[in-house]
């Protein structure tokens, strides 16, 4: 008996960040497939896949960063498109996940915008979700569909580990990072400090206690995201006033928010690298301090074991 064949693999992308999508379509020796994503003259979002994709296994790379709601109903309106045209499969590639700060209640009266994203995915025709590094792992629970959770380690590990830094200790911002930084500790063979960061009262500034020893150390401090660049700002001037000899940084979504920048530029920080995740201002891309790696050959690897229903558990690391 003949084997079935295999369906075709196709890759799409709004205008979230096409450069990443052709980045990964090259890694998999392949071109970014042809779709008119537009606007009408109201702002509606319009979508027009150009090519045959009835039965084909297609994935869609669309982060939904800045402008967030622009770019998630782009990546919407692309589902709900690719599921009318009869994809057979369709996977949401979100290297960064917009809403994932929100994925619990904690004030009253607040929504849980995670889960209601991954409500509207799956309403418009995902099948599966391949993320990069969500804030918060739960979000994964709120699929009922399958969730490739990949993380930059990998990317980001190497690149330190050919620094060949001594004396070096990684360091999380605040407590809710801990888990992070310790599983970057251990691959780099470096011990583990904290940064306790509290507010005493509505009148008085955040106080920034080191947990561990950092005294003559190289300190890399290492988070999911860098926003506004306040904290990893701060705590960075916090290791250097307990004695730190060098201060970096690394995060995997360099969102660059505001005047980031610049603040980070005017840090303690040596060095801050961040990955391609979202698509990196030209602010950024001129700031000497900011490092910028590309996640592309990370999520080919990815995609090309999805379509081959091969194991990707290799890649969570």
């Amino acid at each position: 008996m003949a084997s079935q064949k295999k369906n075709a693999l196709k890759i799409f992308t709004g205008n979230a960040h096409p450069e990443l999508a052709t980045e990964i379509a090259r890694n998999l020796g392949m071109k970014v497939g042809e779709a008119d994503v537009g606007r009408f003259p109201d702002g509606e979002v319009r979508v027009q896949i150009l090519e045959n994709v009835r039965g084909a296994d297609v994935f869609v790379v669309q982060p939904t960063c800045r402008p967030v709601n622009d770019n998630l109903v782009e990546l919407l309106v692309m589902l709900d498109a690719l599921r009318r045209a009869s994809a057979d499969r369709i996977t949401a590639v979100m290297p960064y996940y917009g809403y994932a700060r929100q994925d619990r209640k904690d004030r009253p009266r607040v929504p849980i915008s995670s889960k209601m994203v991954a409500d509207l995915l799956t309403s418009a025709g995902a099948n599966r979700v391949l993320a990069l590094d969500l804030h918060a792992g739960q979000i994964q629970g709120y699929f009922n569909i399958p969730v490739d959770h990949l993380y930059a380690t990998p990317v980001t590990v190497d690149y330190f580990k050919k620094l060949g830094l001594h004396n070096l200790t990684v360091v999380s911002p605040d407590t809710g990072g801990v888990e992070r930084a310790r599983a970057f500790a251990k691959r780099l063979a470096a011990p583990l400090a904290i940064i306790d960061k509290r507010r005493e009262d509505a009148h008085t500034v955040e106080v920034m206690n080191v947990i561990g020893e950092v005294d003559g150390q190289v300190c890399l401090l290492v988070d999911d995201l860098i926003d506004t660049g306040g904290t990893i700002a701060r705590a960075a001037g916090a290791l250097k006033n307990q004695g730190a000899e060098r201060v970096l940084a690394c995060c995997v979504h360099g969102v660059f928010a505001g005047n980031a920048v610049e603040k980070l530029g005017n840090s303690e920080l040596e060095q801050i690298v961040a990955t391609n995740s979202v698509p990196p201002s030209q602010e950024a891309l001129q700031c000497e301090r900011i490092h910028i790696l590309s996640i592309a050959g990370l999520f080919a690897e990815a995609i090309r074991s999805i379509h081959d229903e091969t194991s990707v558990s290799k890649l969570f690391i």
